[in-house]
């Protein structure tokens, strides 16, 4: 039986969460935007977990301003805090722009934080001040991904279309592209498609050269990159919007949609591009959209891909995994599963958005019940109990689920968001036919290891 949100559990309180906080899918976003800097409006506590958080895996300095809220903030209001951190921010570090994002603290006192941006506005009527996007995120109602995703539609309904004539469009084919929480890697592999294709592309956010760049000889205080606040003003004049999310598809209310109701952007909705089923849905979409032929070089990448899979089908054919994770990965990774013959016996997420299930069902409609299982609102005391009953033999998601592999020795295909045991995070490639053929290997390579192990002889030769 599948277990849902709305099931008691024996306990009350959730122990290893399989989710992070809002603010910080948030302050993630806004670090792909150029010259942005990142504000949360609540206490000093909250920017370090997230700064440090972020750096342990993608192994990049960076900075997080605060509001500091303190103990009489806490009851007066926060007001006063947002305002100075505001002018602080502005004098320090002449941002491009300036993302808001409220914690558990803020929200719960009720802050205003849209009139404090009003105010602080009319405090400085002559100065040329950046735009300021407020997102609200408190973290008791969502995960990191609805921050994430939260903080990318703030900043298209703030500024898309908001009136500038020096912003009118360059007059070319425009695609905006919304590829969620991909790593750096992949956000560079979806330029390089773009690129191919010949279309201009707004990818938002990008965040593959501030946070996985090259060697500073002093501190940049922003760091070069991110996506053009000139080119989010023009997503509205764009020939159509891509998003990836089965789970994000499922909601009303994201860029994609804001730019269709508002602009007559049509928005294609689309599974996160993991494997060959998904990778060609985009594919054939991106030349459907543009009216251009698919480069030959994938053609080539897909063929490839296919050639691995049928020299590795004997090893991973018939295994039992275990995925967890943010919610459209794990549909992305149980598509690409399918495809690879192996099951996914269990599909299991921190994330409540309640569609986890039905997504799994399209993709799997004759085993979710019997061979599937999904876990959505889960914790990772629930996903080590699933597992321990399904006898799985790898374990793929990110690395706080390495006590879990510790625990029922299986071994772990780390994926996602966070890594923070390995180097490499931010490299790791998921996208494409050239990402689902980099993680093929790493599923194929980790069965190999497992057998070779436990082997009595220990062999060099297959």
């Amino acid at each position: 039986m599948n277990k849902t949100a709305t099931e008691k559990k024996d306990y009350t309180a959730t122990k290893n969460a399989c989710k992070l906080c809002s603010p910080l899918g948030a302050a993630l976003v806004f670090k792909g935007i150029r010259g942005a800097v990142p504000l949360l409006h609540g206490s000093q506590g909250c920017s370090t977990y997230i700064r440090r958080y972020l750096i342990s895996h993608f192994r990049e300095p960076m900075d997080i301003a605060c509001s500091n809220f303190a103990e009489d903030t806490a009851i007066f209001g926060g007001g006063a805090n947002l305002k100075l951190a505001l002018e602080n921010i502005r004098k320090q570090y002449a941002p491009a722009l300036v993302g808001v994002a409220t914690t558990c603290l803020s929200e719960t006192i009720g802050d205003d934080v849209p009139m404090f941006i009003r105010e602080y506005r009319a405090m400085f009527p002559e100065a040329d001040l950046p735009p300021i996007i407020h997102v609200s995120t408190p973290s008791y109602q969502g995960t990191h991904m609805q921050g994430f995703h939260g903080a990318v539609l703030a900043t298209v309904e703030a500024l898309a279309g908001d009136g500038r004539p020096e912003d009118p469009g360059d007059g070319k084919m425009r695609i905006n592209l919304f590829p969620g929480m991909a790593s750096p890697e992949d956000l560079r592999h979806l330029k390089e498609i773009m690129t191919d294709f010949g279309v201009p592309a707004t990818i938002l956010p990008d965040y593959s050269r501030t946070l996985d760049g090259g060697p500073w000889t002093e501190y940049q205080r922003i760091p070069e990159g991110g996506t053009a606040v000139a080119d989010i003003r023009r997503s509205g004049t764009a020939a159509a919007s891509l998003e990836f999310g089965r789970i994000l598809a499922e909601e009303r209310r994201t860029a994609g949609t804001f730019l269709e109701k508002a602009f007559n952007v049509p928005c294609r909705r689309l599974g996160l591009p993991v494997g060959i089923r998904e990778t060609d849905r985009f594919f054939e979409t991106l030349a459907a959209v543009t009216g251009l032929s698919i480069p030959e070089k994938y053609l080539e990448e897909r063929g490839r891909l296919i050639d691995a899979l049928v020299d590795g089908h004997k090893i991973v054919n018939l295994k039992r995994a275990v995925i967890y994770g943010e919610e459209d990965l794990v549909v992305g990774l149980a598509s690409f599963l399918g495809e690879i013959g192996v099951m996914p016996v269990l599909c299991a997420s921190g994330g409540k958005s309640g569609y986890l299930e039905k997504a799994i069902a399209e993709i799997f409609p004759e085993h979710v019940g019997k061979g599937v299982r999904v876990l959505d609102n889960a914790d990772f005391v629930d996903i080590e109990g699933a597992a321990r009953e399904l006898a799985p033999d790898l374990i793929i998601g990110h690395s706080k689920g390495y006590t879990l592999s510790r625990r029922i020795k299986v071994p772990l295909v780390r994926v996602g968001f966070p890594i923070h045991d390995r180097v490499g995070g931010a490299r790791l490639s998921l996208l494409g036919y050239r990402g689902a053929l980099q993680l093929f290997d790493r599923i194929a390579d980790t069965l190999i290891q497992q057998r070779q192990d436990a082997s009595a002889v220990g062999y060099t030769y297959m």
